[in-house]
């Protein structure tokens, strides 16, 4: 591949979905270059034939850091290799892109976020609904309805093939309500700008084909010091009901906000990736009452159909990476967020265990 030597040279490491995913925001991005693709299985030739082929691979993920010495590494391996993968590329001096959740545990993302700040680098962290503009403007609403909230949300997804492979392969290491867990739970701390308290969550294991010990569906619930509450649902597999499995609703004083997605929400796209980040409208409910004591303005419709697409928030994801690289902005508070995040997740695991209410 022709090489510009200003160009961010950056390692792949990962090559399934969401590293294909970045790899082409790489590809296709000015001020990036892939300098190598990795990834243990077959996916790595695929996908260097979807980027028009050329590009370096590499079985051995240490053998690639040292051959081709890239300036970052984008990391979309399984969680149980976060750690390792993201502290030896910090040590080498890179700065690092790493799917969510950070790392397997907390202390293991508490090291990645030392290994950052010692090496004076640059950690994103791949909460991808972050960059979303719909998902921004629900945040917005949300905060304008009043304390305290009500945060209703899941994500459960009736899987097969490659997608039941995908979730079966994640639950070697994470339940889903910590895996996907963390991005709602990113949402719910965005919205409500204070405190979780305490957590509760329930679990089920509806399959023998996941870890022992494990289980495939879950729903938490989370206290915060203003009085807020909310819960997040997450089902993964074969057997699970596609009846409302697409929830994003928050209720305060004032009234409430929902994200209503007809077509992704619709039969058969629970475990569409590209439906999961979806908004089409958003639904305003006013709480406002007249004399009479009736709703004293009609729901407003916010449509958002004209709406970036999957391929286009990983974009802004790496130019958000860029743009911290190149300006030396500072990600104490995104990297805090992302351990804050993992670190609720796993109180709410621990409950599922446990049986019990977790403190925090």
């Amino acid at each position: 591949m022709e090489q510009n030597t200003n160009n961010l040279r950056v390692l792949v490491v990962g090559c399934g979905n969401m590293g294909s995913s970045h790899a082409m925001a790489y590809h296709t991005l000015d001020g990036f270059e892939i300098c190598g693709l990795v990834s243990r299985g077959a996916s790595k030739e695929s996908l260097n034939k979807n980027l028009g082929g050329g590009y370096q691979l590499f079985d051995n993920y240490e053998e690639s850091l040292k051959v081709t010495k890239p300036h970052a590494v984008c990391i979309s391996t399984y969680p149980d290799t976060h750690e390792d993968y993201a502290v030896k590329a910090l040590e080498m001096g890179c700065h690092v892109f790493i799917e969510k959740p950070l790392a397997d545990s907390v202390k293991a993302a508490e090291r990645v976020q030392q290994a950052a700040q010692k090496a004076n680098k640059k950690l994103v962290v791949g909460y991808i609904l972050r960059h979303h503009p719909s998902w921004q403007r629900f945040i917005g609403i949300s905060r304008e309805l009043g304390k305290p909230l009500v945060m209703r949300m899941n994500l459960n997804q009736q899987s097969d093939g490659d997608m039941w492979t995908l979730h079966r392969n994640l639950m070697e290491s994470l339940s889903p309500i910590v895996d996907c867990g963390v991005h709602y739970i990113d949402v719910m701390c965005q919205m409500t700008r204070s405190r979780p308290t305490q957590v509760y969550a329930i679990g089920a294991r509806l399959t023998e084909e996941i870890p022992a010990g494990n289980y495939n569906y879950g729903q938490l619930q989370i206290r915060f010091e203003d009085g807020s509450v909310g819960w997040y649902e997450a089902g993964w597999g074969p057997m699970m009901s596609e009846t409302a499995f697409f929830v994003k609703d928050v209720i305060g004083p004032k009234g409430s906000v929902s994200i209503v997605a007809k077509k992704s929400g619709g039969e058969g796209k629970s475990d569409s990736i590209e439906s999961h980040t979806k908004t089409e409208s958003l639904r305003h409910h006013h709480a406002d009452l007249d004399k009479n004591e009736k709703f004293a303005k009609e729901d407003t419709w916010i449509n958002l159909e004209d709406e970036p697409d999957h391929q286009e928030l990983c974009n802004r994801e790496q130019r958000y990476f860029l743009d911290a690289i190149i300006n030396d902005n500072d990600l104490t508070d995104h990297m805090e967020d992302a351990v804050n995040s993992l670190r609720i997740a796993f109180a709410c695991d621990e409950s599922v265990r446990t049986g019990k209410v977790v403190m925090l």
